[in-house]
């Protein structure tokens, strides 16, 4: 889905006018930016729109902070999908998912630790358990993608 396609529902949910009054904005430039804007086309008739500017500067500085921000305002985080070489795959599937349940044993222990140790998780043991946390889930996800690239397979 396009950016100005994601925005048009989004905003029609509200109102133009609604939005538009929101951000000290006119509803025209709204209007715009739930337009198609092709980058080659000067004469198109959207305008780049939020989501396209901000999708450029997480392009230019390549800094995960920005995305992961959108993420927490949305209630949730950032995960990136790994990239899977189908060449390097040598795992069978049972260590694979032996690795994974066994780094979710290791982040449990140490979040059961934590709080046994005084009675508490500090924002530092909670600093660390979101860093393990967000681990595990790349490692979860690298599983999953190898499973959907079909390379877990029994060879004959």
């Amino acid at each position: 889905m396009k950016s100005w396609e994601i925005l048009r529902e989004a905003i029609d949910r509200v109102g133009v006018k609604f939005v538009a009054a929101k951000l000290g904005v006119s509803a025209a430039l709204v209007y715009k930016w739930c337009q198609e804007s092709p980058q080659d086309d000067p004469d198109a008739s959207g305008a780049r729109n939020p989501l396209d500017r901000l999708r450029e500067i997480y392009e230019i500085t390549r800094d995960e902070r920005l995305i992961n921000w959108m993420c927490m305002v949305g209630g949730g985080t950032f995960v990136q999908n790994p990239v899977v070489d189908p060449r390097e795959q040598d795992e069978h599937v049972l260590s694979a998912t032996q690795h994974v349940v066994k780094e979710f044993g290791s982040l449990l222990t140490h979040v059961s630790q934590s709080y046994e140790n005084d009675g508490q998780i500090s924002v530092d043991e909670a600093d660390r358990i979101r860093q393990v946390w967000e681990t595990l889930k790349s490692q979860a996800e690298c599983f999953v993608r190898a499973c959907e690239f079909g390379l877990y397979r029994r060879t004959k």
